[in-house]
């Protein structure tokens, strides 16, 4: 037989397999119809073993609600942990309403971030608007110029710092951090960030969500706006 010959019978064959599978689209009662033929289809199953098209579909039903069930139990669980979240920041916000001067505002974060959010770490810095506006870019002192994005975007962000960074938040104590939340605090006349540390890499990603960051340093720039700050 020729190869052209040959190239003509697979297609052909290809042809007539498409033929039966739309045809069986088309008339999904077709083994209502003719139920011994369901019976006696014999299919490959991974075991080697050939199994009926019932008990494979059978094993096919088990498998999707396996599936299922595995996301919902996912979905349980990042439930419980965004009420336990919840939980967590309501008591933080109360703490912080409490707090009637700047030293209680520092006692309330460094207890609830430590207790509850098992932070290894936690630093707040403040900076004036105008001890920012009153530099040029080239000039600003270092410790300035390093944020000078996050100030500019005015989002948290979450992951590895860098060095310079890292050793003006944290001091000697950043050689452990190896992921940090950094948030930012926008109030009338302040600018700042709270970066919450943590000797875990994996603890603050990059492609960690931050709608909750963002909400604390929310209730704390409103606080600040509340309590008389040192030396701004």
């Amino acid at each position: 037989m020729s190869q052209h010959a040959s190239e003509s019978d697979n297609t052909s064959l290809e042809e007539r397999e498409a033929q039966i599978a739309l045809y069986l689209t088309d008339h999904s009662d077709f083994f209502e119809r003719h139920p011994a033929l369901l019976r006696n289809l014999q299919i490959p199953h991974e075991s080697g073993a050939a199994v009926s098209l019932i008990e494979r579909q059978v094993e096919s039903l088990r498998e999707q609600v396996h599936h299922y069930q595995s996301h919902l139990e996912e979905l349980v669980d990042v439930a419980r942990e965004n009420e336990a979240l919840q939980e967590r920041m309501h008591r933080l916000t109360l703490a912080l309403i409490d707090a009637a001067s700047f030293d209680e505002v520092m006692n309330a974060l460094e207890d609830e971030l430590h207790d509850d959010f098992k932070a290894d770490a936690m630093e707040l810095r403040l900076f004036s608007n105008n001890h920012l506006e009153d530099h040029l870019l080239d000039d600003k002192p270092e410790h300035i110029a390093t944020f000078e994005q996050f100030f500019a975007e005015s989002v948290p962000i979450c992951g590895p710092l860098q060095p310079a960074q890292l050793n003006f938040i944290f001091g000697t104590e950043g050689d452990e951090i190896a992921s940090t939340a950094l948030i930012p605090l926008k109030n009338e006349g302040v600018l700042g960030l709270l970066a919450i540390g943590s000797r875990d890499p994996n603890r603050f990603a990059a492609h960690q969500g931050t709608q909750f960051l963002m909400r604390l340093g929310e209730v704390i720039g409103r606080t600040l706006q509340a309590v008389s700050l040192p030396g701004i």
